[in-house]
């Protein structure tokens, strides 16, 4: 099984998220761990070359999780937020792309490029 390294404030975000929400995203991580596909999933190349969106809905919203896991061991979770509308907010880019090359030291670091 795949550690998960939460880049940032990443862990944070994912418990604010409410509990249904949170068992939903932690499961699908769970199955990137084991080397299986998220149950929805879609590339998100605008953060990053190998960046994945877990997308879990629940009575309260969408929910989204920025993750990577084609670098070195790890999976590797930028960002976590609850979606409001219809396309990605900018600004939820922008901390999935700071988090993005935040990773890309880590894996450097830890010699797994």
């Amino acid at each position: 099984m795949k550690p998960v390294v939460f880049v940032g404030g990443a862990d944070e975000e994912l418990r604010r998220f409410p509990a249904v929400a949170r068992q939903r995203a932690g499961y699908q991580l769970y199955l990137v761990q084991m080397g299986d596909a998220p149950h929805d999933a879609k590339p998100m190349a605008s953060v990053g070359p190998g960046c994945r969106e877990i997308r879990v809905r629940e009575a309260s919203g969408a929910f989204r999780v920025f993750f990577v896991a084609n670098m070195g061991r790890d999976v590797y979770v930028l960002h976590c937020f609850q979606k409001k509308s219809q396309r990605t907010p900018p600004a939820a880019l922008a901390v999935g792309q700071r988090r993005y090359r935040e990773m890309m030291e880590i894996v450097r670091a830890k010699g797994h490029t």
